[in-house]
């Protein structure tokens, strides 16, 4: 869906994947604010525990490789912007 890359906030989600999507975003971008409340709206919207747990280690997945890859000016995808922006060889 490409409304989500764009922006979840307006892709006009159900409850549930706006609950995961707000989650793996406070967890991206600030990890150290995450609090048990934060797990409570993921269950209020049905996710149980293995299902929460899956989706923390995804989002903790995705965010380590990330910063592997920028770490080591990795493209990991032809379609995306050479890192550094600009530099062609990556």
């Amino acid at each position: 869906m490409a409304a989500v890359a764009t922006d979840w906030h307006t892709a006009g989600l159900d409850a549930a994947d706006r609950a995961l999507c707000a989650y793996a975003e406070k967890l991206t971008r600030t990890p150290a604010a995450m609090v048990e409340a934060d797990i409570e709206v993921l269950r209020a919207v049905g996710f149980d525990d293995l299902q929460v747990s899956d989706l923390v280690q995804v989002v903790a997945y995705f965010n380590y490789i990330n910063r592997v890859a920028d770490a080591l000016h990795v493209d990991l995808e032809p379609e995306m912007t050479p890192y550094p922006p600009g530099n062609p060889s990556g």
